[in-house]
């Protein structure tokens, strides 16, 4: 999988979700206000939870950008992966156990739901909206994504910011979907019970998609090898090196999203002068980070003999 450059990151798709989720969580509340349906209101707190976490997606983003410093020598890179982690545990706490506190309350304190012309007009609106925000997030995963197909995608990423937002976005339609159901049957049925139960679905729905993001990020987060490709091309790179003769060993660790560290230690033939030894590796640095610019960090070690 090509990794893409730096400006292949960009906050658009971020900023983009926020805004939807801004207009959508004021009119599930008004909607929420206006029926008395815990569905809505279980909804309009997933959508507000959902703001909170593009802010902290937007946080993340900008302090990995920050340059490295004496006490963070490889940089910043990692921290986009913490607040991802930070806004899996929200979906999770806020989102998830809000809609189910909220769905047995009010199964066990059924309340009749009103006006639910307002909720479906809503409902409709917010669908369309976050269908809208869902179908781009598809789109920008397609275009980089190449051809790996697209849930191999999802696992092997190493956007996080990008899998959190399409998360969300997918959690909000099926939340939607759910809610509108919930509704009509109680609606039709007269047993308000039907709306608290959506309630629980938006719930556990919402806290199944928090557990796969945060086991995506976790990995990131405590350190996980860059793409494949990267080995691949330092061990083409080496073959075609005719002083060099083995890669004894190689190294890499995620630093973020297109940032990488790698550390290879390379068997070189004998009677190489100091000069010559520094051309090698110099010339080595330099086609590895031709092809693969994400490689930020990289250290090169020859020896003479295999080391284990």
């Amino acid at each position: 999988m090509e990794k893409e450059n730096q400006n292949g990151h960009g906050t658009k798709h971020i900023i983009q979700s926020l805004l939807v989720n801004i207009a959508i969580a004021a009119s599930k509340g008004f909607a929420a206000f206006m029926t008395g349906s815990g569905a809505m209101l279980a909804e309009t707190i997933h959508s507000t939870a959902d703001c909170a976490n593009q802010l902290l997606l937007l946080l993340g983003l900008k302090q990995a950008k920050k340059d490295a410093d004496q006490e963070h020598s490889f940089g910043y890179g990692k921290a986009v992966y913490f607040w991802s982690f930070m806004v899996a545990m929200l979906l999770f706490s806020i989102g998830g156990m809000f809609s189910i506190y909220e769905g047995v309350h009010k199964y066990n304190n059924p309340e009749p739901v009103h006006n639910i012309g307002w909720a479906i007009g809503i409902i409709i609106f917010s669908i369309g909206m976050e269908g809208y925000a869902l179908i781009s997030n598809i789109i920008e995963l397609r275009k980089r994504k190449k051809s790996i197909p697209f849930f191999r995608y999802l696992h092997v990423t190493k956007d996080s910011d990008l899998i959190i937002i399409f998360g969300e976005n997918a959690a909000a339609v099926l939340g939607l979907i759910i809610a509108l159901t919930a509704l009509l049957l109680s609606h039709y049925t007269g047993d308000s019970r039907y709306d608290a139960i959506g309630s629980l679905a938006i719930g556990v729905v919402l806290i199944a998609v928090a557990i796969f993001l945060a086991s995506e990020v976790k990995s990131l987060l405590i350190g996980e090898s860059a793409d494949a490709i990267i080995i691949d091309t330092i061990n083409k790179i080496a073959a075609d090196n005719s002083n060099i003769t083995e890669v004894i060993n190689c190294r890499t660790v995620q630093q973020g999203p297109a940032e990488v560290l790698v550390c290879i230690k390379i068997k070189i033939i004998p009677d190489l002068t100091t000069q010559k030894i520094s051309v090698l590796i110099n010339d080595f640095e330099k086609e590895l980070r031709t092809q693969h610019p994400e490689v930020k960090y990289l250290y090169i070690e020859p020896d003479f003999q295999e080391w284990k």
